[in-house]
């Protein structure tokens, strides 16, 4: 995990920012409520017992120092800032696929650096409309992007945001792209025809990156958008709509991809093409 390691391996665990802020090596900081209840019921730790705490961009190594019936006071032991996920950011809008592979593809998003997931509502998504069952989830899946942010080391929270129509993230996002290339968006597209029944061409993705790549001028990229379907994919009207647009589709290949495969392997191509010369080499030993 490189430059997030601390001397001894510990666990670690994201808390509320204010009852972090202000504080110093050697003070002293409370724990309660959920928290208490993971670390010292869940994990078994408590008097004694070193862990890392992640909290608004900083990591706070504590030794808990006095544990009593519903509080856990722990001592900072050290501080230590956490990068900030770099440039691009990249955003994943997603047609609302079944729960389970929602929180799937929330958890990996988490674990490789995406920094918002915008579900949205489709033509052929798994929720449509129903905004209630929807906001049912909403617990469940910010406890699931704190644990992922808790095992990875991520410094600052995933941003998952309020389901929308696909209509009015598609065209926000793609209606606002400039010319200057500091913006980028695809969308997942595994083929088919338009509604006049012609084949509809589609564009791997790493060939669609090295054509933008030719293109570009000379600021750097900020942001780049997915575009991915749930499983029933786009549907022919949206893929016109994203065309219109000036979006073209692009795959991974032949083979059609799960969902969360798709999501996974997407990320990881966009990050190894724009980030992978951003990464710091770690120093072999002499």
């Amino acid at each position: 995990m490189g430059e997030l390691d601390v001397e001894t391996p510990v666990r670690r665990y994201w808390l509320r920012a204010e009852q972090f802020e202000g504080r110093q090596i050697g003070d002293h900081v409370r724990i309660d409520g959920d928290e208490l209840h993971h670390i010292r019921d869940v994990c078994r730790l408590g008097k004694g017992d070193r862990f890392e705490v992640l909290s608004a961009g900083k990591a706070y190594l504590v030794e808990g120092f006095e544990s009593q019936k519903r509080l856990l006071v722990a001592k900072i032991l050290s501080i230590r800032e956490i990068p900030q996920q770099p440039r691009p950011h990249l955003h994943l809008v997603l047609s609302i696929p079944r729960f389970p592979v929602f929180e799937s593809v929330l958890e990996k998003c988490v674990e490789l650096g995406v920094a918002s997931v915008q579900p949205v509502f489709s033509e052929r998504s798994y929720l449509r409309q129903n905004l209630a069952q929807w906001r049912e989830k909403g617990a469940r899946f910010q406890k699931i992007i704190i644990s992922a942010c808790q095992q990875s080391g991520r410094g600052e929270l995933m941003s998952l945001e309020p389901a929308v129509p696909l209509i009015e993230i598609r065209e926000k996002v793609l209606s606002s792209l400039d010319q200057s290339h500091r913006r980028l968006a695809f969308f997942a597209y595994e083929g088919g025809v338009d509604s006049l029944g012609r084949p509809i061409p589609t564009t791997l993705l790493s060939s669609a990156i090295q054509l933008w790549k030719s293109q570009k001028g000379s600021a750097p990229l900020e942001d780049i958008w997915l575009f991915v379907g749930g499983e029933g994919g786009f549907s022919v009207d949206e893929v016109d709509a994203f065309r219109d647009l000036g979006c073209l589709p692009v795959s991974l290949g032949d083979h059609v991809l799960r969902v969360e495969t798709a999501c996974v392997s997407l990320i990881s191509i966009v990050f190894y093409e724009f980030r992978s010369r951003q990464v710091t080499p770690i120093d072999s030993p002499s």
